[in-house]
């Protein structure tokens, strides 16, 4: 049977802990760290306990909306943008682009409630963009 009276006793863990970090100072590790005197994104924003999974949705792109929503979302924001535009061939341009989303989402197969948002009228839409950018 092996004795463990040749090793030294063990470290409690927040010992360990602090002799690590400790010995990685004296190695230079946590010089030139990337972020260096940069304030900690999200500091002064309210407790979120699901900011981790928010914050890997966005890095990789993903949609934690139905595609029902976000269609009806990308609606919302175009016709504000829209709203913007000064010239109508740019508004042509958006809601054409717009319209071919909504059809491309109505038939992929997609997840949560179905999609019932209908391609926009572009003389309405046009309509009143003109009423509201009168020369």
């Amino acid at each position: 049977m092996r004795t463990t009276s040749n090793l030294p006793a063990p470290l409690p863990w927040h010992l360990l802990a602090e002799e690590r970090i400790r010995a990685a100072k004296a190695a230079g590790k946590f010089e030139n760290l990337p972020g260096l005197g940069q304030p900690i994104p999200g500091i002064d924003e309210p407790h979120d306990e699901v900011w981790r999974v928010k914050q890997k949705l966005g890095r990789e792109q993903l949609q934690a909306l139905p595609s029902a929503l976000l269609l009806r979302l990308d609606v919302e924001q175009t016709l504000a943008h829209v709203a913007d535009l000064r010239h109508e061939d740019d508004v042509r341009a958006e809601i054409d682009a717009l319209n071919e989303r909504i059809r491309k989402t109505g038939f992929a197969a997609s997840w949560g409630p179905p999609v019932d948002v209908q391609p926009l009228d572009l003389d309405n839409v046009l309509t009143d963009w003109r009423r509201t950018h009168r020369r």
